[in-house]
């Protein structure tokens, strides 16, 4: 397997809604970053879209990109047929083979057959570029769904980006969604989780640790995904909490990130790195 960055490792030093570091983290620092670990990819998330770069940056971002023989892929959040046909001409100029989509709550009204529909009328144009497309279970589109609308499809070039973590919000628990999803799964996001009670007794919190460090069970879920193909990418991810002060939240995912590579390179059997 291929082990790559995610963009949503840098949460913080990116910047997310309110929460702005004083100078935020660019497209090629993540690639700069990326390098520097010797990984072989980076995923560029909807948290840096790489819509708002121009071609120019683009062709700069895929040369630096090849100069260290790492590859591209990109994503968007939530399903928008206009957004993901503006994202094609941006996979097929980045190199990308892997374009994944976020699902959430709102998809999860939008009935199957109809977002099946408008899925399948944008795979041709997906394919001439180069790109599959990879639907991610995101925090409330229940993993049952997403297999109806996988199948609804039936076509190669529709995959899941399985993440190990994000269906606990929808009321499942993890190794159930990745056996559930592992037959269609193209990318993997791996993170690590902690699930802790609260000091007064107070229920529980859930909350992300660096990989290795928490109750994923990453053995087991690579176990499940055996069949995959051995250049298929893995995605390093980490739920590192809010804190107060952005600054050291940003030295933090550094620190973060390089005990989930170093995990990676442990627990990923054959790790492409």
């Amino acid at each position: 397997m291929k082990i790559g960055l995610g963009s949503y490792a840098f949460r913080w030093s990116i910047g997310i809604k309110d929460l702005q570091p004083a100078q935020p983290m660019t497209a090629m620092e993540v690639l700069e970053a990326a390098h520097a670990h010797g990984l072989k990819l980076v995923q560029y998330a909807d948290n840096l879209p790489l819509d708002r770069l121009s071609p120019d940056e683009h062709i700069a971002l895929k040369q630096r990109a090849d100069s260290y023989g790492m590859a591209l892929e990109l994503g968007t959040q939530s399903f928008d047929a206009d957004e993901l046909a503006r994202y094609i001409p941006i996979g097929e100029r980045i190199g990308a083979k892997i374009l994944r989509v976020a699902l959430d709550a709102e998809d999860a009204v939008i009935p199957v057959s109809e977002l099946a529909a408008q899925i399948r009328e944008l795979l041709p144009d997906g394919k001439r570029a180069g790109l599959r497309f990879a639907i991610e279970n995101h925090f409330n589109y229940p993993s049952p769904r997403m297999v109806e609308l996988l199948d609804a499809v039936d076509d190669e070039a529709l995959g899941v980006c399985l993440d190990v973590a994000n269906s606990i919000c929808a009321g499942e628990w993890p190794m159930t969604t990745v056996r559930m999803l592992a037959p269609y799964t193209i990318n993997l996001h791996l993170k690590d989780y902690q699930i802790t009670p609260d000091p007064y007794g107070v229920g529980f919190r859930i909350h992300g640790t660096p990989l290795g460090e928490g109750r994923a069970e990453i053995e087991e879920i690579l176990a499940c995904l055996s069949h995959c193909p051995d250049d298929m990418s893995v995605i390093l991810e980490h739920w590192l909490p809010q804190s107060d002060d952005i600054e050291a939240s940003c030295r933090m995912e550094h620190e973060w990130l390089s005990r989930t590579v170093a995990a990676a390179k442990r627990l990923v059997p054959n790790a492409a790195v």
